[in-house]
């Protein structure tokens, strides 16, 4: 009953935290320079014509009644139609956000597949030559920008040696598949370092602890020990580290979509920066936002299931 309240809380604290970042997209897309007016219409079009567009798409009334009129159909799930594409907002963001979210799991996948054995035996063995072999290679990365790693290996792996396509989505799920796993290992590279070196380090410091010794004294076995008591307490940390690189992830994949020409969300949002489609972005943003805060309610509920002595309140 105590989770089902806390739940319920967290869900109504959601609602002003959406009127805000309701709030400021709207605001922050009037302050882009340009007209949307123009962008439909071209530069040719006559003031009288471009006056009458404004009227019906709301941008002659005033800021207020604009986005009051806005919320109002954001409350309705009602984002409007696309002014550049001339579709339902709703429509594009479900059709665009397979590749995104496909493109999301795959990444954080191949970070939790090679982060986690990495980062356990590379935190057993700190002062090894691997512990640090690991912890410099993850400061590399760490430090490599995502969009020239991402373009690097395109050249090396889709035009020098042509074991995946150049950019594209495909037809088929195989292609679909196999198009996502070079964008995906490079957008996991820059998560898995961060992963690995909070593994390292938690594992280093939970070692210290007088509940390991104590454990190993009662004769448990090492593979309890680690499994009961060091694994279970790393856990904590790195699914709140994982969480935040997955809502990166989704709100960066504007770079990698870029790179690999990925037909998703990042890329529908870029374009509707670019042409000044106020309800695109608008919509788009706000369903991020939707997304971002679920991921978090998430988060902090696997805790309770991750840590015992973790209770929702």
């Amino acid at each position: 009953m105590q989770q089902v309240k806390y739940i319920f809380n967290r869900i109504l604290q959601m609602f002003p935290v959406l009127i805000v970042i309701s709030f400021i997209v709207f605001g922050s897309m009037r302050l882009i320079p340009g007209d949307p007016a123009v962008k439909m219409l071209g530069d040719k079009a006559t003031e009288e014509t471009l006056a009458a567009l404004r009227a019906k798409m709301g941008l002659d009334k005033p800021f207020l009644v604009q986005y009051l009129y806005y919320l109002k159909q954001t409350a309705k799930l009602d984002f409007g139609n696309s002014i550049y594409l001339k579709q339902s907002v709703l429509s594009l963001f479900l059709e665009k956000s397979v590749v995104t979210v496909s493109l999301t799991v795959l990444t954080a996948f191949f970070s939790v597949l090679i982060s986690f054995p990495l980062g356990f035996y590379a935190g057993i063995h700190g002062d090894g030559r691997f512990g640090r072999l690991v912890s410099s290679l993850s400061l590399i990365f760490t430090s490599v920008p995502i969009f020239w790693l991402g373009l690097l290996m395109l050249m090396l792996l889709a035009l020098r040696f042509p074991v995946f396509p150049v950019g594209g989505w495909g037809t088929s799920f195989m292609e679909h598949l196999h198009s996502l796993i070079l964008p995906s290992f490079v957008g996991s590279l820059s998560t898995m370092t961060l992963i690995i070196r909070n593994i390292q380090a938690s594992v280093v410091n939970v070692l210290k602890k007088d509940y390991v010794d104590f454990a190993y004294s009662k004769g448990l076995s090492a593979r309890k020990v680690t499994s009961g008591y060091i694994m279970r307490n790393v856990l904590v940390s790195t699914v709140t580290l994982l969480s935040i690189r997955i809502t990166g992830l989704l709100g960066g994949s504007v770079v990698i979509e870029s790179v690999f020409a990925l037909p998703g969300i990042g890329s529908l949002l870029l374009t509707g920066v670019l042409s000044r489609d106020y309800t695109l972005v608008q919509g788009l943003v706000f369903l991020f936002g939707v997304i971002v805060l679920v991921i978090n309610l998430l988060t902090d509920i696997s805790y309770s299931f991750l840590d015992p002595r973790v209770t929702l309140k």
